[in-house]
Protein backbone atom coordinates (compact mmCIF):
# COMPACT_ATOMS: atom_id res chain seq x y z
CA UNK A 1 0.00 0.00 0.00
CA UNK A 2 1.62 3.00 -1.23
CA UNK A 3 -0.37 5.94 1.11
CA UNK A 4 -0.42 5.48 4.66
CA UNK A 5 -3.30 4.96 6.62
CA UNK A 6 -3.89 9.12 7.45
CA UNK A 7 -2.98 9.28 3.89
CA UNK A 8 -6.23 7.61 2.75
CA UNK A 9 -8.26 9.12 5.45
CA UNK A 10 -7.73 12.09 4.24
CA UNK A 11 -8.14 11.49 0.18
CA UNK A 12 -11.23 10.15 0.85
CA UNK A 13 -12.62 12.50 3.34
CA UNK A 14 -11.47 15.44 0.89
CA UNK A 15 -12.61 13.63 -2.33
CA UNK A 16 -15.37 15.54 -4.71
CA UNK A 17 -17.18 12.90 -5.25
CA UNK A 18 -17.77 12.42 -1.80
CA UNK A 19 -18.16 16.05 -0.47
CA UNK A 20 -20.92 16.69 -2.86
CA UNK A 21 -23.24 14.52 -0.73
CA UNK A 22 -23.67 16.62 2.15
CA UNK A 23 -25.96 19.34 0.59
CA UNK A 24 -28.43 16.53 0.21
CA UNK A 25 -29.06 16.88 4.28
CA UNK A 26 -30.92 19.83 3.76
CA UNK A 27 -32.98 18.50 0.36
CA UNK A 28 -33.71 15.12 1.95
CA UNK A 29 -35.12 17.17 5.35
CA UNK A 30 -37.47 19.37 3.55
CA UNK A 31 -38.98 16.88 1.12
CA UNK A 32 -39.53 14.39 4.13
CA UNK A 33 -42.74 15.92 5.20
CA UNK A 34 -44.36 14.81 2.31
CA UNK A 35 -43.64 11.17 3.09
CA UNK A 36 -46.85 11.45 4.96
CA UNK A 37 -48.50 11.23 1.47
CA UNK A 38 -49.25 7.86 -0.17
CA UNK A 39 -48.03 4.83 1.56
CA UNK A 40 -43.88 4.82 1.14
CA UNK A 41 -42.19 2.32 3.33
CA UNK A 42 -39.79 4.85 5.21
CA UNK A 43 -36.41 5.84 3.20
CA UNK A 44 -33.42 6.41 5.44
CA UNK A 45 -30.94 6.51 2.14
CA UNK A 46 -32.16 3.66 0.10
CA UNK A 47 -30.68 3.93 -3.44
CA UNK A 48 -34.44 3.76 -4.64
CA UNK A 49 -37.79 4.83 -3.31
CA UNK A 50 -39.90 1.68 -2.15
CA UNK A 51 -43.93 1.17 -2.61
CA UNK A 52 -46.02 -1.65 -1.83
CA UNK A 53 -47.06 -3.19 -5.00
CA UNK A 54 -49.70 -6.01 -4.68
CA UNK A 55 -47.62 -8.91 -2.96
CA UNK A 56 -44.16 -7.50 -4.51
CA UNK A 57 -42.31 -3.86 -3.73
CA UNK A 58 -41.88 -1.28 -6.57
CA UNK A 59 -38.95 0.73 -6.63
CA UNK A 60 -38.44 4.20 -8.02
CA UNK A 61 -34.58 5.85 -8.15
CA UNK A 62 -33.46 8.73 -10.34
CA UNK A 63 -29.83 9.74 -10.94
CA UNK A 64 -28.52 13.09 -12.64
CA UNK A 65 -25.39 13.19 -14.94
CA UNK A 66 -22.75 15.35 -14.12
CA UNK A 67 -22.29 18.73 -16.44
CA UNK A 68 -18.49 18.09 -17.00
CA UNK A 69 -19.22 14.12 -18.38
CA UNK A 70 -21.88 15.51 -20.63
CA UNK A 71 -20.16 18.06 -21.99
CA UNK A 72 -16.42 16.28 -22.16
CA UNK A 73 -17.56 12.38 -22.71
CA UNK A 74 -21.53 12.44 -23.97
CA UNK A 75 -21.80 8.75 -24.68
CA UNK A 76 -19.77 7.71 -21.99
CA UNK A 77 -22.21 10.38 -19.93
CA UNK A 78 -25.32 8.55 -22.02
CA UNK A 79 -23.84 4.79 -20.88
CA UNK A 80 -23.70 5.62 -17.33
CA UNK A 81 -26.80 7.49 -16.92
CA UNK A 82 -28.38 3.72 -17.85
CA UNK A 83 -26.16 2.14 -15.50
CA UNK A 84 -26.39 3.89 -12.70
CA UNK A 85 -29.73 4.00 -12.32
CA UNK A 86 -30.20 0.29 -13.38
CA UNK A 87 -27.44 -0.44 -10.55
CA UNK A 88 -29.58 1.11 -7.86
CA UNK A 89 -32.45 -1.08 -8.67
CA UNK A 90 -30.28 -4.00 -8.18
CA UNK A 91 -28.86 -2.77 -4.91
CA UNK A 92 -32.02 -2.72 -3.76
CA UNK A 93 -32.66 -6.89 -4.68
CA UNK A 94 -34.89 -5.81 -7.69
CA UNK A 95 -35.13 -6.22 -11.63
CA UNK A 96 -35.30 -3.30 -13.42
CA UNK A 97 -39.09 -2.81 -15.47
CA UNK A 98 -38.28 0.18 -17.24
CA UNK A 99 -36.66 3.73 -17.68
CA UNK A 100 -37.59 7.41 -18.49
CA UNK A 101 -35.22 10.51 -19.19
CA UNK A 102 -35.10 14.74 -19.51
CA UNK A 103 -32.68 15.80 -21.68
CA UNK A 104 -31.60 18.94 -22.11
CA UNK A 105 -28.84 19.41 -25.11
CA UNK A 106 -28.63 22.41 -27.72
CA UNK A 107 -26.52 20.70 -29.93
CA UNK A 108 -27.30 18.30 -32.36
CA UNK A 109 -23.88 16.22 -32.43
CA UNK A 110 -23.87 16.20 -28.37
CA UNK A 111 -27.10 15.31 -28.39
CA UNK A 112 -26.88 12.84 -30.92
CA UNK A 113 -23.82 11.21 -28.78
CA UNK A 114 -25.57 11.06 -25.72
CA UNK A 115 -28.43 9.22 -26.94
CA UNK A 116 -26.17 6.59 -28.38
CA UNK A 117 -24.79 6.39 -25.59
CA UNK A 118 -27.94 5.90 -23.97
CA UNK A 119 -29.20 3.61 -26.58
CA UNK A 120 -26.06 1.60 -25.97
CA UNK A 121 -26.56 1.57 -21.94
CA UNK A 122 -30.37 -0.14 -22.55
CA UNK A 123 -28.72 -2.57 -25.07
CA UNK A 124 -26.00 -3.91 -22.45
CA UNK A 125 -28.28 -4.23 -19.77
CA UNK A 126 -31.04 -5.02 -21.81
CA UNK A 127 -33.64 -2.41 -20.35
CA UNK A 128 -35.89 -0.67 -22.26
CA UNK A 129 -36.33 3.69 -22.03
CA UNK A 130 -39.66 4.19 -22.94
CA UNK A 131 -39.96 7.92 -23.15
CA UNK A 132 -39.05 11.47 -21.67
CA UNK A 133 -39.12 14.73 -22.04
CA UNK A 134 -36.43 16.87 -24.52
CA UNK A 135 -34.98 20.30 -24.09
CA UNK A 136 -33.62 21.34 -27.35
CA UNK A 137 -32.41 24.58 -26.66
CA UNK A 138 -29.60 24.42 -23.93
CA UNK A 139 -26.30 26.09 -24.26
CA UNK A 140 -23.77 23.76 -25.45
CA UNK A 141 -21.83 24.03 -22.15
CA UNK A 142 -24.59 23.81 -19.99
CA UNK A 143 -26.19 19.85 -21.37
CA UNK A 144 -28.54 18.06 -18.60
CA UNK A 145 -29.13 14.63 -18.35
CA UNK A 146 -31.14 12.81 -15.92
CA UNK A 147 -32.98 9.04 -15.79
CA UNK A 148 -35.37 7.52 -13.94
CA UNK A 149 -35.84 4.15 -13.17
CA UNK A 150 -38.68 1.66 -12.28
CA UNK A 151 -38.01 -1.81 -10.95
CA UNK A 152 -39.87 -4.75 -9.11
CA UNK A 153 -38.60 -6.43 -5.54
CA UNK A 154 -39.86 -9.48 -3.96
CA UNK A 155 -37.46 -9.27 -1.12
CA UNK A 156 -35.36 -5.84 -0.71
CA UNK A 157 -32.37 -4.54 0.54
CA UNK A 158 -32.29 -1.41 2.37
CA UNK A 159 -29.68 1.26 3.11
CA UNK A 160 -30.40 1.61 6.75
CA UNK A 161 -30.46 -2.09 8.13
CA UNK A 162 -26.94 -2.66 8.44
CA UNK A 163 -26.34 -4.02 12.31
CA UNK A 164 -24.07 -4.59 14.66
CA UNK A 165 -22.16 -8.09 14.03
CA UNK A 166 -22.90 -7.96 10.84
CA UNK A 167 -19.91 -8.54 8.01
CA UNK A 168 -19.05 -5.71 6.00
CA UNK A 169 -18.97 -7.49 2.13
CA UNK A 170 -17.81 -5.72 -0.64
CA UNK A 171 -18.64 -7.34 -3.98
CA UNK A 172 -16.72 -5.74 -7.06
CA UNK A 173 -15.61 -6.62 -10.64
CA UNK A 174 -12.09 -6.57 -10.80
CA UNK A 175 -11.93 -7.75 -14.91
CA UNK A 176 -11.99 -4.09 -16.23
CA UNK A 177 -10.03 -0.93 -16.89
CA UNK A 178 -10.05 2.38 -15.84
CA UNK A 179 -13.11 4.16 -17.17
CA UNK A 180 -14.08 7.80 -18.51
CA UNK A 181 -11.48 10.99 -18.08
CA UNK A 182 -14.43 13.06 -16.24
CA UNK A 183 -14.78 11.13 -13.42
CA UNK A 184 -12.28 8.79 -11.44
CA UNK A 185 -14.29 5.45 -12.49
CA UNK A 186 -13.62 1.75 -13.17
CA UNK A 187 -15.28 0.22 -16.25
CA UNK A 188 -16.28 -3.86 -15.59
CA UNK A 189 -18.93 -3.37 -18.32
CA UNK A 190 -17.16 -2.70 -21.60
CA UNK A 191 -16.30 -5.81 -23.65
CA UNK A 192 -18.80 -7.75 -21.77
CA UNK A 193 -22.06 -10.04 -23.10
CA UNK A 194 -25.36 -8.74 -22.13
CA UNK A 195 -25.99 -11.94 -20.35
CA UNK A 196 -22.32 -11.82 -18.72
CA UNK A 197 -23.59 -8.21 -17.39
CA UNK A 198 -27.24 -9.88 -15.85
CA UNK A 199 -26.25 -12.51 -14.65
CA UNK A 200 -23.77 -10.95 -12.75
CA UNK A 201 -26.22 -8.26 -11.84
CA UNK A 202 -28.83 -11.16 -10.74
CA UNK A 203 -26.56 -12.20 -7.37
CA UNK A 204 -28.13 -8.90 -5.70
CA UNK A 205 -31.95 -10.05 -5.92
CA UNK A 206 -31.23 -13.97 -5.06
CA UNK A 207 -29.14 -12.46 -2.16
CA UNK A 208 -32.62 -10.36 -0.96
CA UNK A 209 -34.91 -13.70 -1.85
CA UNK A 210 -32.83 -15.85 -0.04
CA UNK A 211 -32.94 -13.62 2.90
CA UNK A 212 -29.02 -13.55 3.26
CA UNK A 213 -28.49 -10.14 3.55
CA UNK A 214 -31.09 -7.08 4.74
CA UNK A 215 -28.91 -4.45 3.71
CA UNK A 216 -26.55 -3.13 0.80
CA UNK A 217 -25.55 -0.01 -1.29
CA UNK A 218 -23.95 0.22 -4.95
CA UNK A 219 -20.69 1.67 -5.17
CA UNK A 220 -21.47 5.44 -6.35
CA UNK A 221 -19.07 8.73 -6.99
CA UNK A 222 -18.23 8.47 -3.47
CA UNK A 223 -15.73 5.58 -3.91
CA UNK A 224 -16.11 2.24 -2.38
CA UNK A 225 -14.69 3.68 0.97
CA UNK A 226 -16.87 6.75 1.11
CA UNK A 227 -19.81 4.76 0.37
CA UNK A 228 -19.09 1.71 3.07
CA UNK A 229 -19.43 4.82 5.03
CA UNK A 230 -22.61 5.88 3.76
CA UNK A 231 -24.14 2.74 4.10
CA UNK A 232 -23.18 3.25 8.28
CA UNK A 233 -24.49 6.48 8.53
CA UNK A 234 -27.77 5.87 7.30
CA UNK A 235 -27.76 2.51 9.28
CA UNK A 236 -26.67 4.76 12.94
CA UNK A 237 -24.03 2.14 13.73
CA UNK A 238 -20.58 2.70 13.26
CA UNK A 239 -18.15 0.18 11.53
CA UNK A 240 -14.36 -1.18 10.87
CA UNK A 241 -13.02 -1.79 7.54
CA UNK A 242 -9.37 -3.84 6.97
CA UNK A 243 -8.39 -1.68 3.89
CA UNK A 244 -5.68 -4.43 3.40
CA UNK A 245 -8.68 -7.13 2.56
CA UNK A 246 -10.10 -4.58 -0.43
CA UNK A 247 -10.23 -6.57 -3.39
CA UNK A 248 -8.12 -4.17 -5.92
CA UNK A 249 -7.27 -5.33 -9.89
CA UNK A 250 -3.73 -5.01 -10.64
CA UNK A 251 -4.07 -2.62 -12.99
CA UNK A 252 -5.03 0.42 -10.26
CA UNK A 253 -3.06 1.32 -7.11
CA UNK A 254 -5.44 0.93 -4.17
CA UNK A 255 -5.44 4.66 -3.49
CA UNK A 256 -7.25 5.10 -7.20
CA UNK A 257 -9.12 2.22 -6.39
CA UNK A 258 -11.20 3.42 -3.55
CA UNK A 259 -12.23 6.35 -4.79
CA UNK A 260 -13.68 4.40 -8.63
CA UNK A 261 -17.12 5.16 -9.41
CA UNK A 262 -18.38 1.50 -10.07
CA UNK A 263 -20.20 -0.01 -12.99
CA UNK A 264 -20.43 -3.02 -10.85
CA UNK A 265 -19.72 -2.61 -7.18
CA UNK A 266 -21.47 -3.26 -4.49
CA UNK A 267 -21.21 -2.63 -0.42
CA UNK A 268 -23.46 -5.12 1.87
CA UNK A 269 -23.87 -5.87 5.37
CA UNK A 270 -24.58 -9.62 6.21
CA UNK A 271 -24.73 -11.53 9.30
CA UNK A 272 -21.49 -13.45 9.84
CA UNK A 273 -24.01 -16.77 9.54
CA UNK A 274 -24.60 -16.05 5.90
CA UNK A 275 -21.24 -14.21 5.01
CA UNK A 276 -19.86 -17.20 3.33
CA UNK A 277 -22.65 -18.16 1.55
CA UNK A 278 -23.03 -14.49 -0.04
CA UNK A 279 -18.94 -14.48 -0.97
CA UNK A 280 -19.83 -17.81 -2.65
CA UNK A 281 -22.92 -17.11 -4.52
CA UNK A 282 -21.43 -13.65 -5.79
CA UNK A 283 -18.48 -16.21 -7.13
CA UNK A 284 -21.12 -18.04 -8.62
CA UNK A 285 -22.09 -14.69 -10.48
CA UNK A 286 -18.59 -14.09 -11.94
CA UNK A 287 -17.91 -11.64 -9.30
CA UNK A 288 -15.50 -11.40 -6.45
CA UNK A 289 -16.25 -10.52 -3.20
CA UNK A 290 -15.14 -10.31 0.29
CA UNK A 291 -15.17 -9.89 4.02
CA UNK A 292 -13.59 -6.03 5.13
CA UNK A 293 -14.77 -5.42 7.94
CA UNK A 294 -17.35 -5.69 11.05
CA UNK A 295 -20.49 -3.34 11.69
CA UNK A 296 -20.49 -2.31 15.33
CA UNK A 297 -21.94 -0.07 17.90
CA UNK A 298 -21.34 3.81 17.70
CA UNK A 299 -21.27 5.81 15.46
CA UNK A 300 -17.14 6.12 14.41
CA UNK A 301 -16.35 4.61 10.70
CA UNK A 302 -12.28 3.11 11.18
CA UNK A 303 -9.65 2.07 8.73
CA UNK A 304 -7.59 -0.55 10.07
CA UNK A 305 -4.38 -1.79 8.35
CA UNK A 306 -1.75 -4.15 9.81
CA UNK A 307 -1.87 -2.87 13.37
CA UNK A 308 -2.89 0.96 12.50
CA UNK A 309 -6.45 2.54 13.26
CA UNK A 310 -7.91 5.78 12.04
CA UNK A 311 -11.12 7.12 12.10
CA UNK A 312 -12.54 7.81 8.59
CA UNK A 313 -16.03 9.73 9.80
CA UNK A 314 -17.19 10.27 13.30
CA UNK A 315 -20.89 10.61 12.84
CA UNK A 316 -21.99 12.02 16.35
CA UNK A 317 -19.89 15.13 15.15
CA UNK A 318 -19.95 15.32 11.33
CA UNK A 319 -21.76 14.08 8.44
CA UNK A 320 -21.52 12.69 4.83
CA UNK A 321 -25.60 12.98 4.00
CA UNK A 322 -26.62 13.60 7.56
CA UNK A 323 -29.29 10.81 6.55
CA UNK A 324 -29.46 8.27 9.74
CA UNK A 325 -31.78 6.28 10.94
CA UNK A 326 -33.54 6.92 14.18
CA UNK A 327 -32.68 4.29 16.96
CA UNK A 328 -36.40 4.08 17.45
CA UNK A 329 -37.05 3.30 13.24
Amino acid sequence: MTDSLQQIVERVRDYPGLRRKQPIQDVFSTLRETHWFGNPLPNWGDDAAVLPWEDDYLLVAADGIQTTLLVNEPYAAGKASVMATVNDIYAMGGRPLGLVNVLASGNPEQRRRIVEGITKGCDKLRVPMLGGHLHPDAPDDQPALSVTIVGRAKKLLRSHRAAPGDDLVVAVDLEGRAGCRSVVSWDANSGKSPEALRHRLEALPLIAEYELAFAAKDVSNAGLLGTAAILVENSGVGAVIDVDALPCPPALPLEQWILCFQSFGFILSVSPHHAGDVVSLFSEHDVTAAVVGRVEDGSRVRLRSGNCNETLFDFSREVITGIRRPATD
